[in-house]
């Protein structure tokens, strides 16, 4: 199967290539958490690259609850001409153009000044980093059911603004994968304990989502193959949730792995199971997409195009790009016209691994700022700078968004 090959989906609609621009956080909101002149700047470099599917990042369901201070929610109307704008922009190519909705549960920064939900008051583990985050409260039924809500509206109002489909994000430590996982869903109740009931808030999710969205708009879920942690979300659970997922209308499955305490999408897979350090979630994603009845994608540090050659040959559908998008948004189409290109950031090898995982963020952060002011990147910047014009940043994104939710 050809990577520049037609991908048709389930519900009737059809990916016009076989590559993907997956989500990246770009931190680019507008101070009232709607999409930035800078964002759609960012996009449209995407857009012109011709990427089959263009994914957004983290767009929030509810604007007390964000990944990061400069992240985009979608609530309601009220910013919807925004959504419009960014919609018509990633769509101008051809692509299908996606919003990922998240909750982000206990991994909520603490400075926000936000009560942070979970399935359980279990707080993240990170050492001495552990206080950068909010100690999450355990989330009620009535808190679960505003949840379910309001992945349903985000998705209702996706479509109203143009977007052709919309994909869930359980995977990475968020708020769906938190109830997946055994670690971090303590409950007792119908939503803990079973795997049958961690899977609950998720299915109940999709069903809402599909319900509030007409039947040719897309809706897609985004799942850990294994979170890499000891007890905790493993591949046999990943293979008992997709078969779940099977009875329900889905178009894509998006398979990654890690959250924030295993970051394996980073970079760092754990599983001892990898390819070296391209495709790293390619070998349990066959196994899982030999399972799965919808089409399914895979993500996680694929930069070169026989790589992209090879997870179409490996059974899966679809190839999601990240990083290296940012180092070089036309990636795709130069891939189409012969270009050779491998674009790539240096591995961050620091013993205190939290902190690499956040120098790592920060390089291709500053990758996206640069894009997103019609710069050309400069993967060369060192980490430690990056890391600490990062850290300002999201300093000031902070004060911006904690002065938005005090008005």
């Amino acid at each position: 199967m050809s990577p520049f090959s037609a991908l048709p989906l389930p519900n009737g609609q059809t990916i016009g290539n076989r590559i993907a621009k997956a989500a990246m956080e770009e931190n680019m909101a507008d101070l009232h958490q709607a999409p930035s002149e800078a964002l759609m700047r960012l996009y449209q470099s995407w857009a012109d690259g011709e990427p089959g599917l263009l994914l957004t990042g983290n767009v929030m369901i509810d604007r007390r609850a964000m990944t990061g201070p400069g992240g985009v929610a979608l609530e309601n109307e009220e910013h919807l001409d925004k959504f419009r704008q960014w919609a018509t922009i990633g769509r101008a190519k051809g692509a299908h153009f996606w919003i990922q909705l998240n909750h982000p549960g206990r991994q909520t920064q603490a400075n926000l000044g936000q009560q942070a939900w979970a399935p359980s008051a279990v707080a993240l583990d990170l050492g001495g980093f552990s206080k950068m985050f909010a100690q999450p409260k355990a989330m009620g039924e009535e808190e679960i059911e505003e949840v379910i809500a309001r992945f349903a509206t985000s998705a209702r109002l996706a479509e109203k603004a143009g977007f052709t489909g919309v994909q869930i994000h359980a995977a990475h430590g968020y708020l769906l994968s938190q109830f997946l996982s055994p670690l971090s869903n303590k409950r007792t109740d119908r939503w803990g304990g079973s795997l049958e009931n961690r899977a609950r808030l998720l299915l109940e999710v999709v069903k809402a989502v599909r319900a509030a969205v007409s039947p040719d708009f897309c809706v897609a879920v985004k799942l850990n193959s294994a979170d890499f942690q000891r007890g905790g979300f493993d591949a046999n659970d990943a293979r008992g949730v997709v078969e779940r997922l099977n009875a329900l209308p889905l178009d894509l499955l998006e398979l990654s792995g890690g959250s924030y305490e295993a970051p394996a999408m980073q970079g760092e897979a754990r599983d001892g199971r990898t390819l070296a350090r391209e495709a790293y979630f390619l070998e349990m994603a066959s196994e899982l997409a030999r399972l799965a009845h919808m089409p399914v994608m895979v993500t996680g540090g694929i930069r070169r195009l026989p790589v992209v050659q090879q997870v179409l040959d490996s059974g899966i559908a679809m190839a999601g790009i990240a990083t290296a998008l940012t180092l070089e948004p036309q990636l795709i189409k130069q891939w189409r016209e012969g270009c050779d290109l491998n674009p790539q950031i240096p591995p961050i090898r620091w013993k205190r691994k939290p902190l690499a995982a956040l120098a790592t963020m920060a390089v291709v952060h500053h990758q996206l700022r640069r894009l997103s002011q019609g710069r050309r990147p400069k993967p060369g910047i060192a980490p430690l700078l990056a890391l600490i014009k990062d850290q300002l940043f999201i300093a000031k994104r902070t004060r911006q968004y904690r002065a938005a939710m005090n008005n």
